[in-house]
């Protein structure tokens, strides 16, 4: 512990979207506040640099668990983010121009001020390029923009998932069987809307039974949710209709975040949401993790508490 009154500031979405029975930054903020500390909240849009100084136009604010009053906000006051001693990057995605531009910007601050995660590894690690490290967890897995390169993948693993390199939340994944005539219109669409890559993985039957959510904190794995896809649906995303359902490691499981351990902490990511369906891991999540509040609910903990005690420990 600091034994001080910590000036915390989040960088995140509008206050006025948060959902306070699901969002893991509301309960960041929650526990923040019921430490004492003082709490301060900004948008990606009101950052700015000038001549060396890192500045946003923020607000005091004030928290509490009760539906449709949840906030309070102070006058909005331009603060120099070097003043800070703990900032939260938790805006969500996507991650494009605008959330590397604010990864640039925080790698600035000085030492004294703890960014959470690790902006500069939050920009070397997208979710879902970040596995291909540990390639012999991950299903067979393809990166790509040439439709014949995806078309022989197909030829070769038949049912695939195709997906943007870069989304988010479920939106705009594909199951695509070997007879299915719509790989080549889908291609076109997302090349034609991005000029990203596309990631094909073999199809996962697993997934039916859930796609586990494992909460990891400095490398330790302290909480998991299995999502289970409605039915008729591959996703397991609880914000594209999945359900969350109490959920334990197994040995695989466990396995995965030993191995994933030592890289998370070497990078200064301390707050981490991993995805694994049957044996394999599918997303490595640093960007704005979700979980807490389930995996809160069904365990009776406060996960919130383990990542504060880990942040206060790194100052």
């Amino acid at each position: 512990m600091t034994g001080r009154t910590l000036k915390v500031a989040f960088q995140m979405d509008p206050m006025e979207t948060v959902k306070i029975n699901g969002d893991s930054t509301f309960v960041l903020m929650l526990e923040a506040q019921t430490r004492g500390f003082e709490l301060w909240h900004y948008l990606v849009d009101d950052m700015s640099y000038e001549n060396g100084e890192i500045s946003a136009f923020a607000r005091k604010v004030t928290v509490r668990r009760e539906e449709g009053n949840h906030f309070t906000f102070h006058e909005e006051k331009l603060i120099n983010l070097a003043d800070m001693d703990v900032i939260w990057m938790r805006q969500d995605p996507p991650f494009d121009m605008g959330y590397i531009t604010a990864t640039h910007l925080l790698e600035l601050l000085p030492p004294s001020v703890l960014v959470v995660n690790n902006p500069a590894e939050v920009r070397n690690a997208p979710e879902k390029l970040f596995v291909a490290k540990f390639r012999d967890l991950m299903p067979p897995t393809l990166i790509t923009r040439r439709m014949d390169v995806v078309r022989k993948f197909r030829a070769e693993h038949g049912d695939i998932i195709i997906k943007p390199l870069y989304g988010n939340g479920g939106a705009g994944v594909f199951h695509l069987r070997p007879e299915d005539s719509n790989l080549g219109s889908l291609m076109e669409l997302f090349l034609a809307n991005s000029t990203e890559p596309v990631m094909v993985q073999t199809f996962l039957p697993e997934v039916v039974r859930g796609d586990k959510r494992i909460i990891l904190v400095d490398g330790e794995a302290v909480g998991a949710i299995n999502r289970v896809p409605a039915k008729g649906e591959i996703r397991s995303n609880l914000v594209a209709g999945g359900t969350a359902v109490q959920s334990t490691l197994t040995e695989r499981e466990q396995e995965i975040c030993e191995r994933l351990k030592p890289e998370l902490k070497k990078r200064g990511l301390v707050f981490v949401g991993i995805d694994v369906i049957g044996n394999w891991l599918t997303e490595i999540n640093v960007t704005s993790p979700t979980g807490l509040q389930a995996v809160n609910r069904f365990d009776g903990i406060k996960l919130e508490a383990t990542i504060w005690d880990a942040v206060e420990a790194k100052l």
